[in-house]
């Protein structure tokens, strides 16, 4: 029998209303956390890495995977500073060797992280999903941050459709959907105006997916070879949603993005973070068989199910349920991990983690980040656990 993935669960620190001890009751071993409290693009401190380390293991668990090490605006559209700023992401990732933790994700997201236009999608059961809601994202842009070129990225019929969307919005709602397209990054509770917004935006108008991946390109040529010298594996996760919004370029959407990726600058330690929510987003994807051709460099993998929808929009289905098929994701995880053990190779326990989940019975209680509530990804967990299981023995023993 081969090893099980390794189970783990995000946590955000000590702000986190869903605690450690929480986290071991789910059976889950492994923490993913990052340092939020540090400022994109500033220094990790071996102090401040290791005073983390500590807490996660006084809890009986180990801090698996660093996730993320944000990527400074600089770096992604080749300021003046970004050589600067790469300097100081190297020597991140040397105290991070130097503390024992090898897994890094990030993302080459533009401006944002993920992005959402409905926090609280009451599904017909009364659990609370995430969703991304076309017309709402397409009403934003077009309506309340005014974008001039959106008229000629939306269709006429996409424009009349924002517009009925838009004008059923009380004011509060449209405060609302404001603030919850202009979140910033997970971990802290800011949010763009819709002014600094433009000024960022302004930064990438001479900026389009080419330039963009050139621009990833020049970070990883210059990041990798540190990081195989210093034993991390870097593991890039998808845009999220899998395609343009707001103007902003996508460079980590598709499979040929990911091929791109890793051909960058061809590593041991240039690889990727498989999360079928972002890729499934993009009817495009072929989830198992992205597993099949490029599971060699999955290092990180995130498993979460979304329902897409003719316009676009898509929520957060069950684990199992929804518009990727999760039992063929996992089989193909799994023939990964036996391609591993055969030749030799001792990364057979992928750290995975139950991506987001429904809020469910006690979790209305707490204020916990969106997706992040503990019952809901313990169910994912369980889940997810159980078909792993099911699937090993099959293919495996049988």
């Amino acid at each position: 029998m081969i090893n099980n993935l390794e189970q783990t669960f995000r946590w955000f620190g000590t702000t986190d209303p869903v605690t450690l001890q929480a986290i071991t009751q789910t059976g889950a071993t492994g923490i993913v956390n990052a340092l939020h409290h540090i400022p994109a693009g500033e220094e990790w401190s071996l102090e401040e890495i290791e005073k983390r380390k500590a807490m996660i293991e006084a809890a009986g668990l180990r801090w698996s995977v660093v996730e993320s090490v944000n990527i400074h605006e600089s770096i992604r559209i080749a300021g003046s500073e970004r050589d600067a700023y790469i300097e100081k992401y190297i020597n991140t990732l040397k105290n991070l060797a130097q503390a024992g933790l090898s897994v890094v994700c990030y993302n080459f997201m533009p401006v944002l992280d993920w992005t959402r236009t409905n926090l609280d999608y009451r599904l017909p059961n009364g659990a609370s999903a995430l969703r991304y809601d076309a017309p709402a994202l397409a009403a934003f842009d077009l309506y309340i941050l005014e974008r001039p070129e959106a008229y000629q990225e939306f269709t006429i019929q996409q424009q009349q459709t924002a517009k009925a969307y838009l004008d059923n919005l009380s004011a509060g709602e449209k405060t609302q959907l404001t603030n919850i397209v202009m979140a910033g990054l997970p971990g802290t509770d800011d949010v763009f105006t819709i002014e600094e917004f433009k000024i960022h935006l302004k930064k990438y108008e001479h900026i389009n997916s080419a330039v963009l991946k050139k621009n990833m390109a020049y970070f990883l040529q210059a990041i990798i070879p540190d990081a195989e010298k210093l034993g991390i594996k870097m593991c890039v996760h998808p845009d999220d949603p899998p395609f343009s919004i707001l103007g902003l370029p996508r460079v980590v959407s598709t499979e040929q993005d990911l091929v791109d990726v890793v051909n960058a600058c061809p590593s041991p330690s240039n690889g990727l973070t498989y999360c079928t929510g972002s890729l499934g987003a993009n009817p495009v994807n072929d989830l198992p068989g992205i597993v099949d051709r490029l599971g060699e460099h999955i290092h990180f993998i995130h498993l979460r199910n979304v329902q897409r929808e003719a316009d676009g929009s898509f929520y957060e289905a069950d684990h199992l349920n929804g518009s990727t098929d999760m039992y063929a994701v996992m089989k193909n995880i799994i023939i990964e991990q036996k391609k591993r053990a055969d030749s030799g190779r001792t990364d057979i326990a992928i750290p995975m983690r139950p991506d987001h989940g429904h809020k469910l019975l006690d979790d209305y209680n707490y204020n916990t980040y969106p997706g992040y509530s503990v019952i809901g990804r313990l169910k994912g967990l369980a889940e997810l656990r159980g078909l792993e299981m099911g699937i090993k023995r099959t293919l495996l023993e049988g």
